[in-house]
């Protein structure tokens, strides 16, 4: 198995990774370059620790995490399909079949809710990816015209996102600080419902509940 320090040194992973952030940048899309994809990655780690997934499915989820957006340089609306078919171009003669395809297919199932969850290493992916929300996120030339968009509106409102494990408890608890100031909290659910509604799906194919808490309110 090739480790993921040495992904994260590929060549080639690093320059789909620059281009598709050059691309959604473009596009005026929300931030999805190295500051999330490393935040994604190291989430994505750290909810499989807590899950008591093995030290290779560990391994496995933090690599799909880097990877899991490196394919929007080639076309936003397929880009989950095209990050797992590079991914398998790339690492296809330098890793086992069993781990590219596990990768790949977390990969391909990230962004795509009517796909069929099947392994673990794909429901942390999504978890790790859908909870980050975040103004980090939105980019310094839309901060000026913060008004136009809902998805640049509600990252900028959050301030603070946590994600909290409860083995014993069996749930997965999203808490939010939100700026009521920039938009009410109905704003989140206009774009986050969906992504919410997956995220729950992972968790409970992983065996847990999916807890949603904003400024300090018990949603779910």
């Amino acid at each position: 198995m090739i480790a993921f320090s040495e992904i994260k040194k590929d060549p080639q992973v690093l320059e789909f990774i620059s281009q598709s952030e050059s691309s959604l940048k473009a596009l005026e899309y929300t931030e999805h370059g190295f500051r999330h994809i490393n935040l994604v990655s190291d989430r994505a780690r750290n909810i499989a620790k807590e899950m008591n997934l093995t030290k290779e499915e560990q391994e496995l989820v933090a690599i799909a995490g880097f990877c899991h957006d490196m394919g929007n340089f080639l076309g936003r609306l397929q880009h989950h399909y095209w990050g797992a078919l590079l991914f398998h171009q790339i690492f296809q003669n330098r890793m086992p079949p069993e781990e590219v395809a596990i990768i790949c297919q977390a990969i391909a199932n990230h962004d795509k809710e009517e796909m069929k969850l099947d392994s673990k290493v794909a429901a942390v992916l999504v978890i790790a990816d859908k909870s980050d929300v975040h103004r980090s996120r939105v980019r310094a030339e839309s901060v000026k015209s913060i008004s136009n968009d809902i998805h640049d509106r509600v990252n900028f409102a959050v301030t603070e996102t946590k994600l909290k494990i409860d083995k014993t408890k069996k749930i997965i608890t999203l808490t939010i600080k939100l700026d009521t100031k920039i938009i009410p909290i109905i704003e989140y659910f206009e774009i986050f419902t969906e992504r919410m509604v997956y995220c729950r799906k992972a968790a409970e194919y992983s065996g847990y509940k999916l807890g949603l808490v904003i400024n300090n309110f018990k949603l779910a």
